[in-house]
């Protein structure tokens, strides 16, 4: 017998506001409609590695950025797939809606929320997984290529960047928006739909 859901692959970075957005937007869409979401982690600072024309504000990001992506690839790692969208959560919503910039106490906090111990935060800072968590950003990164960002989603097998949303939306208006999506990614040639952003990410 055939599965009704729709498979669902989602690729973020904890620091992403952007990734943020969408990924509310999909929990507000799988109230509603059958689907399948697997969380996967992806590295802003691995996809900029090699980018020597950074402005100065992202680095002092990257690094910050590089130790949730290195927390969440170990929680995977050590505690199963389950724990990945808990752990976003928690991280996310004291990144963005929570505004804190305090690593160390975001770190704690989600640690704590999700039943991890305080220790596990040293994973954070650690390169152990750092093969792991490579592997699951080029796996969505290889997916849509190069100059794109974080989030990628891929609905059935069909991958691509964003969609980059804000507000996140609700009710009817997330099934209109979900329903687009889920049309264009059922058909092979669709690749790009892009519009210069006129507003910052909004949490509220």
């Amino acid at each position: 017998m055939t599965s009704s859901k729709t498979a669902v692959d989602f690729w973020f970075d904890p620091s992403c506001p952007w990734a943020w957005m969408t990924s509310r937007w999909i929990d507000e869409v799988a109230e509603h409609r059958d689907l399948d979401v697997t969380w996967h982690i992806m590295s802003l600072a691995v996809l900029n590695e090699n980018n020597t024309d950074l402005p100065e504000q992202y680095r002092d990001f990257f690094p910050r950025a590089l130790r949730y992506t290195r927390l969440v690839a170990a929680a995977a790692e050590l505690h199963g797939q389950q724990i990945v969208k808990p752990l976003y959560d928690a991280l996310g919503t004291r990144i963005h809606p929570g505004g804190s910039k305090d690593v160390d106490a975001v770190i704690a906090g989600a640690l704590e929320e999700v039943g991890l111990p305080a220790s596990f935060a040293a994973y954070s800072e650690s390169e152990e997984f750092d093969p792991q968590m490579r592997a699951s950003h080029f796996d969505g990164i290889d997916r849509v290529g190069q100059d794109v960002g974080t989030p990628v989603i891929a609905v059935n097998g069909t991958a691509f960047f964003g969609p980059v949303i804000s507000p996140a939306p609700t009710g009817e208006v997330a099934l209109t928006l979900w329903d687009g999506v889920v049309a264009a990614a059922s058909y092979d040639g669709f690749f790009e739909i892009k519009r210069t952003r006129t507003r910052e990410p909004i949490f509220n």
